[in-house]
C-alpha cells in the first residue's frame, strides 16, 4: 500500500517533460491519473503526446485517462473534471503544471501574448481548482499544487523585462495563498512548488535559457511534488516551497548531484539577479524571433483583408 492507493490525480501539461514523469510516477503508485494536454499527436518539434503518456502508464499496469484539453477554454477545463468523475469518480490531486513563457518588455507584449500567460499560467489553475474543490471536500482530503514561484519583496524588483509572464506566475502563487485560507480545516492542502535551478526540459532548451551545466532534471520537480503530496493536508498548507528545500525538508536529502543535468558540474542556484540575465539572453536569442514573427504574421493577415 501507498498514500496514493485508489487516489484520483488530474495532471495538465502530462503529454510530455514534469507532466509526464509526474504522471507516471503517481500511476506507479497506486494512483488513477487523468492525462490532460492539448497535444493528441506526436511532433518533432516537442515529443510526446496524451496518448503516449497514458500507453506507458498503462503498459506499466496503471490506470490512465487521457483527456485532450487547451487549458485555455473554458469548456475544456470543465470537460476535464467531468471525464475524470464519470471515469474514476473522485478527485483527489490536481497538479496544475502547464504552463507557458513570454519574456519581453511591455511594449514588445501583444495582447494575445499576455491574454495566453494570464489565461494558462494562472486563470486555467484558478478555474480548475473552482471545479475540483467541490469534489475534495466530499472525502475532506484533496492537494492541489501549483508549479509557481515563492512572493518575497526582492521579487519585485526584478519584473521588468517580463511583466506578462511574471504577473501571471506570481497571481498563482496568489491562488494557492489565498486557497489556503479559505479551506482552512477543511483537510484539502494548496502549495506552490518551483525550483531552485533551471531544469533542463525541452522547453527549456529550445528557448535557450541557460546552458546544460545550469540544470538539474526534470526528476528533482517529480521526487519535490510527490514529497509535498504524501504530507497531511492539515499540516502543509498554503506554503510556497522550493524543490531542493522539499527534499532536505520531508526526506533528508541533502546531496542533490543525482538530479545534475551534466554529471559533474552542480548547477548555480538561482537569484533574481541571475534570471533577469538569463531572461534578457533568452530575450534576445529566441524572444526576439517571436516578436518578430508575431509582427510578420499580422502584417501578412492585414496585406490579406
Amino acid at each position: 500500500m501507498t498514500p496514493f492507493d485508489g487516489r484520483v490525480a488530474i495532471i495538465t501539461g502530462g503529454s510530455r517533460g514534469i507532466g509526464k514523469a509526474l504522471a507516471l510516477e503517481l500511476a506507479s503508485q497506486g494512483a488513477a491519473v487523468v492525462v490532460a494536454a492539448k497535444t493528441m499527436e506526436s511532433n518533432g518539434r516537442l515529443p510526446g503526446s496524451v496518448p503516449e503518456t497514458v500507453r506507458e502508464i498503462e503498459a506499466r499496469g496503471g490506470k490512465a485517462l487521457g483527456v485532450r484539453c487547451d487549458v485555455r477554454d473554458d469548456a475544456d477545463l470543465k470537460n476535464l473534471v467531468d471525464r475524470a468523475l464519470e471515469r474514476f469518480g473522485r478527485i483527489d490531486i490536481l497538479v496544475n503544471n502547464a504552463g507557458a513563457m513570454w519574456l519581453q518588455a511591455v511594449e514588445g507584449t501583444p495582447q494575445k501574448r499576455f491574454d495566453l500567460m494570464l489565461d494558462i499560467n494562472s486563470r486555467a489553475p484558478f478555474l480548475l481548482a473552482h471545479h475540483c474543490i467541490p469534489h475534495m471536500r466530499q472525502q475532506k482530503w484533496g492537494h492541489i499544487v501549483t508549479m509557481s514561484p515563492p512572493i518575497g519583496l526582492e521579487v519585485l524588483e526584478h519584473v521588468g523585462g517580463k511583466v506578462a509572464y511574471m504577473a501571471s506566475k506570481l497571481n498563482a502563487t496568489l491562488l494557492t495563498l489565498g486557497l489556503a485560507q479559505e479551506l482552512a480545516g477543511q483537510g484539502i492542502a494548496c502549495n506552490s512548488v518551483w525550483t531552485q535551478t533551471l531544469i533542463g526540459t525541452a522547453a527549456t532548451q529550445n528557448l535557450g535559457i541557460g546552458a546544460p551545466e545550469d540544470w538539474r532534471s526534470e526528476d528533482i520537480v517529480v521526487d519535490a511534488t510527490m514529497a509535498v503530496l504524501e504530507q497531511d493536508p492539515e499540516k502543509l498548507c498554503g506554503s510556497t516551497l522550493l524543490d531542493a528545500e522539499i527534499l532536505r525538508r520531508f526526506k533528508g536529502i541533502e546531496d542533490l548531484s543525482r538530479y545534475r543535468f551534466v554529471p559533474d558540474r552542480e548547477p548555480t542556484a538561482m537569484t533574481w539577479a541571475r534570471w533577469d540575465l538569463l531572461a534578457e539572453q533568452a530575450r534576445e536569442k529566441y524572444f526576439a524571433a517571436m516578436m518578430a514573427a508575431d509582427a510578420a504574421k499580422a502584417s501578412k493577415s492585414a496585406k490579406d483583408a
